[in-house]
């Protein structure tokens, strides 16, 4: 199936976030979930402000200044504590689902690919440390494009790194925003809704939600 291709997203998607507040959650207390929550929303929210600017800073930089962020808002001084939070983002724990998964499509010869806002050296450390190598034809950073998704030229990076026309694309992401530029771009879209969020309300969406990677390989060798 060199002609279809699955392109994911890896925050999120592939790997849980809020595992590097997880395992710092002693430290945090009873606000450990909410610091992690605004640490994400700050983060998505910079790369998006950062891309309107056109003031274009990779992930790293921007992962940090939404650490420092959220750090201040819940009182957080301890500078070991933030630099293991924000390294822990070089290992962050893949889901449950993500390496059978990528093994079963492999299996069914369709091509796979990750498609990220992280910076390649972000990615890559994660796909090491979640034991993934090898398992995707390439990793495609938003570094390449010089702005953050959900703008077009990211998600063209994709269809020209693999050759492909955008409807021999299928997009995988957790994330709602995502899920909804990707479609726009003309991929086909499957939203993986782990926790039952919210539709957006949007002009564009997913072409299919599911809970769990685990539906892919049947999804997407199932006859149309």
């Amino acid at each position: 199936m060199d002609h279809l291709a699955c392109v994911f997203d890896a925050y999120g998607t592939l790997f849980d976030v809020h595992s590097a507040v997880g395992r710092h959650a002693a430290a945090l207390g009873a606000s450990a979930d909410a610091f992690s929550r605004l640490w994400r929303a700050k983060q998505l929210e910079y790369s998006w402000l950062r891309s309107l600017m056109l003031a274009h800073a990779d992930f790293w930089e921007v992962t940090r200044d939404a650490l420092e962020f959220a750090a201040e808002a819940f009182g957080l001084s301890d500078e070991a504590i933030k630099r293991s939070m924000l390294e822990s983002y070089l290992t962050l724990d893949a889901y449950d689902d993500v390496r059978a998964t990528l093994a079963a499509l492999q299996q069914r010869g369709i091509r796979c690919a990750i498609l990220s806002n992280g910076s390649p050296e972000m990615l890559e450390a994660a796909v090491r440390s979640a034991a993934l190598s090898g398992l995707f034809e390439c990793v495609l950073s938003v570094e390449d494009a010089g702005i953050y998704k959900p703008a077009p030229a990211v998600y063209r990076l994709a269809a020209e790194r693999l050759g492909l026309e955008a409807e021999d694309v299928w997009f995988v992401s957790s994330n709602a925003w995502d899920a909804a530029g990707a479609a726009r771009f003309g991929f086909r879209v499957a939203w993986i809704n782990r926790f039952k969020q919210q539709p957006e309300r949007l002009p564009f969406g997913p072409h299919v939600e599911v809970q769990s990677l685990a539906d892919l390989p049947e999804l997407l060798t199932s006859p149309a």
